[in-house]
C-alpha cells in the first residue's frame, strides 16, 4: 500500500505559477499510474494529468500547454508544474495512485492542497 502527501498549494495571481509536490510513501514499485485531480466548489473531481509507470503522460484539454506532470523516482515524488494559471484553475488538488499489491488493486488519495488563483 502507499500513502500520499501533497504540498505546494497557495494563492497566486492570474498568469502566475505554482508547483505541487506529491510525496509517496510505501510500496512504490506497486504503483502503475500517478495522477493529479482537482475539485472546484460545486463541481465533480476531474483528472488534471497523469503519468504511467513507463513515463507516458496524459493531460486534460483545459491544462494542455500550461501544466506539466513529472516524477523524481529518487525522491519518490511526483510534481505538477502549473504555469499561466487562470482563476478557473482554483480548486483543491489531489494526488492519486493506482496500482496493485498482493494481487489486489488499490486506488489511493492524498488529502489535497488548495490552489487559489485571483483575477
Amino acid at each position: 500500500q502507499v500513502q500520499l502527501v501533497e504540498s505546494g498549494g497557495g494563492l497566486v495571481q492570474a498568469g502566475g505559477s505554482l508547483r505541487l509536490s506529491c510525496s509517496v510513501f510505501g510500496s512504490i514499485s506497486s504503483i502503475n499510474v500517478m495522477g493529479w485531480y482537482r475539485q472546484a466548489p460545486g463541481k465533480q473531481r476531474e483528472l488534471v494529468a497523469d503519468i504511467i509507470s513507463g513515463g507516458s503522460t496524459n493531460y486534460a484539454d483545459s491544462v494542455k500547454g500550461r501544466f506539466t506532470i513529472s516524477r523524481n523516482n529518487a525522491k519518490n515524488t511526483v510534481y505538477l508544474q502549473m504555469n499561466s494559471l487562470k482563476p478557473e484553475d482554483t480548486a483543491v488538488y489531489y494526488c492519486n495512485a493506482k496500482g496493485s499489491y498482493s494481487y489486489t488493486a488499490y486506488d489511493r488519495w492524498g488529502r489535497g492542497t488548495q490552489v487559489t488563483v485571483s483575477a
